[in-house]
């Protein structure tokens, strides 16, 4: 079985339970209004449904995981071949640098925002969607796995030129704390500050290519490559967050 058939293999159905949401039904309205925002007329609607439903609305009910697991590799594919289409001359490490960019879970929590996502995610009453980085990127993520499956690649390509932010320059503004913020992270945890070092630079001298690593005691090193050290010490910063988010997901689920 390939992987669309195994994406597709459980239909939702609504579940009645003695729980906070009772259907995860969406309205005629909210469908129309997701299908302008998605730019496609879903075939299969329970895709829709699916896609925005939290394991916790309603028990047993089939939750956005699955689509979420599907959605993160289409995306990826989806933005390494618009990086290696736009940017010939980059390198790999930069390529890699504006896939991590475009991809990491604060990006997509903008794009649900920008969207207005929120108040279709069927969740646990009282949970607040909104605030939930983490939900929101994974129901951006869920809602392109359910238009790949409809519509193909094609149209989930579409939703991505059309609502990401793929200029390098505006990723690295969205994410300027990210030295701030990584250096709270150590704090946090009891570890010493985060060590930058230049590790090589090429280029003209009026377009260097710069490569700065940042290391973190327990979390080794990442690099990243800019135009100039503030941005590739943000860009590294912000992979060396990722690789902690990672590690912590990973910890919680083991546990």
């Amino acid at each position: 079985m390939g992987i669309l058939e195994v994406a597709l293999c459980h239909s939702l159905q609504p579940y009645r339970g003695r729980h906070q949401l009772t259907d995860t039904a969406l309205r005629t309205d909210e469908i129309r209004r997701l299908e302008t925002l998605l730019g496609h007329s879903f075939a299969d609607q329970g895709l829709l449904r699916r896609a925005l439903t939290h394991a916790s609305a309603l028990p047993r009910a089939p939750s956005y995981e699955r689509l979420e697991f599907l959605g993160d590799r289409v995306l990826g594919l989806i933005l390494a071949d618009y990086f290696h289409s736009t940017c010939p001359d980059d390198d790999e490490g930069a390529l890699s640098t504006r896939l991590h960019a475009a991809a990491r879970q604060s990006t997509l929590a903008a794009v649900a925002r920008d969207l207005d996502i929120a108040p279709l995610i069927r969740a646990q009453s009282g949970m607040d969607v909104t605030a939930s980085d983490g939900m929101l990127s994974d129901v951006i993520e869920s809602l392109l796995a359910a238009l790949y499956l409809d519509a193909g690649l094609e149209a989930a390509r579409r939703f991505v030129t059309t609502h990401w932010p793929l200029d390098l320059g505006t990723l690295v503004q969205a994410d300027k704390d990210a030295k701030s913020r990584l250096q709270e992270l150590a704090m946090k945890r009891g570890l010493a500050l985060p060590q930058y070092r230049l590790v090589s630079r090429s280029g003209a001298d009026h377009a260097p290519q710069l490569v700065y690593a940042v290391s973190l005691d327990g979390y080794g090193e990442e690099q990243a490559s800019g135009a100039s050290r503030k941005q590739a010490e943000q860009m590294a910063a912000s992979r060396l967050i990722a690789v902690m988010m990672a590690d912590d997901s990973d910890s919680n689920e083991q546990d």
